[in-house]
């Protein structure tokens, strides 16, 4: 084709026709204008259906992680609605000490002090520039916003594990009680909400204190009464802010399966 054009040209000059030569060259130039332009058509049709791909793939695996931080976070909640309810309940016994479950008793002692703690997946897509590849503005923006929402609740995560760590377990160790919860929790098998292995229930032989207990007196105190209505207060509000974590991953998941093809 080179070669082609070469003996027009050639030709042209040969004849003396340079008006004719000025004109086949504009349309030489325009030719190859067109053709170069055609080339980086073709080549940004190309880069698009890569990013399109790689969008595809970004998009598939963040629904599988996010998938995977809702059944996780769904765990922690479940676990603080129960130490609400084992809060309530232990109000409950101070305010009617006539109707003492002991074994209740020492299951929702166990329950107040389990630590859940909401560690979701961290995915760097937010600070890579991959980030671009996601054409869903509304998406780009909960997946730039979720660290610093999930630092919001792993900050009374914190607070919490700070409460039962420095005041409520000692205050166990103070009243006597922490080997009898510790035998009621494992004497007919355990397993924990947050195992990795939930099918795994291990018993544990600790047996009871040989010191005689009474649960009365020890639900008379009055730092542990505050306790557990601190522990309610704390839950709850973590629960809450929680539960807004939990609208933003579903809302993230819609948006997500909007996107993959």
């Amino acid at each position: 084709m080179i070669k082609f054009f070469r003996k027009i040209r050639q030709r042209l000059l040969a004849e003396n026709k340079f008006s004719r030569y000025l004109l086949y060259a504009v349309g030489e130039i325009f030719l190859v204008v067109i053709g170069i332009l055609i080339a980086l058509q073709i080549n940004n049709w190309n880069e698009g259906l890569k990013e399109r791909a790689t969008e595809q793939s970004i998009l598939k695996q963040l629904h599988s992680e996010y998938q995977s931080n809702l059944a996780q976070l769904d765990e922690k909640i479940f676990m603080r609605n129960e130490a609400l309810e084992a809060s309530y309940f232990l109000l409950e016994q101070i305010d009617h000490p006539a109707n003492i479950e002991e074994n209740a008793i020492y299951d929702a002692f166990w329950k107040l002090v389990r630590d859940p703690t909401f560690d979701p997946i961290v995915n760097d897509i937010v600070g890579s520039s991959n980030l671009r590849l996601i054409r869903n503005d509304s998406l780009v923006r909960l997946l730039s916003n979720w660290s610093s929402e999930v630092y919001q609740v792993q900050e009374l995560e914190l607070q919490y594990q700070k409460f039962r760590s420095e005041i409520l377990a000692p205050a166990y160790n103070r009243l006597g009680v922490s080997r009898n919860v510790n035998d009621a929790v494992w004497k007919d098998g355990y397993s924990p909400p947050e195992a990795l292995d939930k099918k795994n229930s291990v018993k544990l032989t600790i047996d009871q204190s040989p010191r005689p207990m009474d649960l009365r007196e020890v639900l008379k105190d009055v730092e542990l009464e505050g306790m557990i209505a601190q522990a309610i207060t704390y839950h709850q509000v973590t629960n809450i802010q929680s539960g807004t974590l939990r609208d933003r991953i579903l809302e993230m998941l819609e948006l997500m399966e909007g996107e993959i093809d």
